[in-house]
């Protein structure tokens, strides 16, 4: 009989549960964040503000992953890339799966409270997007749309923590994530295609069906022209629009990667999306800075 494994034994399936050892995730969630902090802010935003949402991305990235493990707990050990997950083997319980993913946005929820009212209110739906996505694979053709909101939550929340009210253009940010994370999820889902329609899940990968490719170059486009518009209705200038130019050439660069549908360079592009979010936030952020 294996004897059971002590807490210092269990942190480091604790640790792959959240996804430590993979920062992708946390860093798509962040980059819409911080671009919605500064404009919000017109510049750097106040630090604890900042040090708030920056912590809050990590620990609700970090819940929504054990969150997604716990609905896929059933259909991982299937899946060639997610078949030796901590639920999946059985090194973490299901139990212990939603006391970790409790805690972590318990914590997450604290963070906000030394902030206003409006972000503490829009901090619950913020909860319950992370919280529910991973159930949308079983009935929504394109979870990734959800994911978008979920993952672009941070957008409203930002530009409430820094002026009190949520303008257009944080909810045209937010619409403009759906569209990227509609992209770079979708080069995602192409990696597990075959598994997931042996297993009946579904995604944007399978819903586009033939067409993958076209739709993912048609959501970056769209994500770029409407952030295009947020530049305008800012006022940003050249910096902004060059930040852009860059994210749209890579994104030329991730056709080249994911047009034979290859499940390694689909992969690589999904991952190479954290280049596109820094490059509209060093935009950004030198646009702000020669304004200063």
């Amino acid at each position: 009989m294996t004897p059971a494994m002590s807490l210092s034994d269990k942190l480091p399936h604790y640790a792959r549960l959240m996804r430590i050892d993979k920062p992708i995730g946390t860093l798509l969630l962040l980059w819409p964040t911080l671009w919605a902090l500064w404009i919000a802010a017109e510049g750097w935003p106040p630090l604890h503000i900042l040090a708030i949402f920056v912590v809050g991305t990590f620990l609700m990235r970090s819940a929504g992953c054990v969150i997604n493990d716990y609905a896929d707990r059933d259909f991982d050990g299937h899946v060639e890339r997610t078949r030796n997950r901590p639920l999946a083997t059985g090194a973490v319980s299901p139990g212990e799966a939603l006391a970790l993913a409790a805690v972590l946005s318990a914590a997450a929820f604290v963070l906000v409270l030394p902030l206003n009212t409006l972000t503490i209110l829009l901090s619950v739906p913020a909860l319950l997007l992370a919280g529910s996505y991973p159930f949308t694979k079983r009935f929504f053709a394109i979870p990734q749309a959800y994911l978008g909101i979920a993952f672009g939550f941070g957008i409203p929340m930002a530009f409430a923590a820094v002026t009190g009210t949520v303008p257009a253009t944080g909810w045209l940010m937010l619409l403009a994530n759906i569209f990227w994370a509609v992209a770079y999820d979708t080069e995602y889902a192409m990696v597990d295609r075959p598994d997931d329609l042996r297993i009946g899940i579904k995604t944007s990968a399978i819903t586009f069906g033939r067409h993958d490719v076209l739709a993912v170059m048609l959501c970056y486009a769209a994500a770029f022209a409407l952030l295009a518009v947020v530049g305008m209705l800012a006022g940003l200038g050249f910096a902004w629009y060059l930040g852009l130019v860059v994210a749209c050439a890579i994104a030329g660069y991730h056709y080249t990667l994911i047009r034979a549908r290859d499940r390694a360079a689909c992969f690589k592009a999904f991952r190479h999306n954290n280049w596109v979010g820094g490059a509209i936030f060093a935009g950004l952020f030198i646009d702000l800075l020669l304004r200063a």
